[in-house]
C-alpha cells in the first residue's frame, strides 16, 4: 500500500518544485533586446572638429602630474609619468575660443624607447545637442607623430553604443613649457 507523506513533506516538497521553477525562468544571465524597444533609431555617423589645449605651465594647469617612478626624471621618454587631465575643447585653436567641451581623464607616458602616451578620457561635451554626452576614448597616442588615431570605446547621453576613432594632429606645441593644442577629428557611430 503506498504511504502518504505528512503534510510538511508535502509543503516542503512543493516549494522546492516551486523555486526550481522562478529559478530557471528568472534567473537568466542574458537575454537578446530590440534597439527598437529601447527608442534607438538608425545609426549614423557624426564628424567633430574641435581643439584640445593641454596646458601643463603657467598658474592655472590643465594637466597635472600626479605620479611617476624612481627613473621617471631620468628616463628619456618620461616613462612612468602620469597626468590627470581636464583640458578645454574649443571651436578653433585659439585659447579664447568657444568652448563646447572637457577632455577628462588620465594619460600616461607608457614607452620605454619613444615618447607615446597611454590615453584614458572622455569627452564631456556641454555645448549645443551634445551638451551633458560624453564619448571615451581608450589608446596610444605616440603624439610626435603627425597623425594619431585612437579608438571611441563607449559614450553617453547622445553617444550611448558609441563606437568609432579620433585623429588627433598637434596644432601648436611649446618645447619649454609643454604646452600642447592639438586638433581633433572625431568619426562617432552612434544612434
Amino acid at each position: 500500500m503506498a504511504r502518504i507523506l505528512p503534510k510538511h513533506k508535502i509543503s516542503i516538497f512543493a516549494l522546492f518544485v516551486f523555486s526550481l521553477l522562478i529559478e530557471g525562468s528568472s534567473n537568466k544571465f542574458s537575454r537578446s533586446l530590440s534597439p527598437k524597444s529601447y527608442g534607438l533609431k538608425k545609426e549614423k555617423l557624426s564628424h567633430l572638429q574641435f581643439y584640445l589645449h593641454d596646458i601643463v605651465s603657467g598658474d592655472h594647469p590643465t594637466a597635472v602630474r600626479v605620479a611617476g617612478a624612481a627613473m621617471t626624471n631620468t628616463s628619456s621618454t618620461l616613462f612612468g609619468a602620469t597626468m590627470v587631465i581636464d583640458d578645454a575643447l574649443t571651436v578653433g585653436p585659439k585659447p579664447t575660443s568657444k568652448i563646447v567641451g572637457r577632455a577628462q581623464g588620465i594619460y600616461s607616458f607608457t614607452d620605454l624607447n619613444e615618447f607615446g602616451l597611454m590615453m584614458v578620457f572622455n569627452y564631456v561635451f556641454v555645448e549645443g545637442k551634445y551638451n551633458g554626452s560624453t564619448l571615451s576614448i581608450l589608446g596610444k597616442n605616440p603624439f610626435l607623430s603627425k597623425v594619431r588615431e585612437m579608438p571611441i570605446v563607449g559614450g553617453s547621453g547622445h553617444f550611448r553604443f558609441a563606437r568609432g576613432y579620433v585623429l588627433a594632429r598637434t596644432h601648436s606645441l611649446n618645447l619649454s613649457s609643454g604646452d600642447a593644442v592639438v586638433k581633433h577629428d572625431v568619426y562617432v557611430l552612434h544612434y
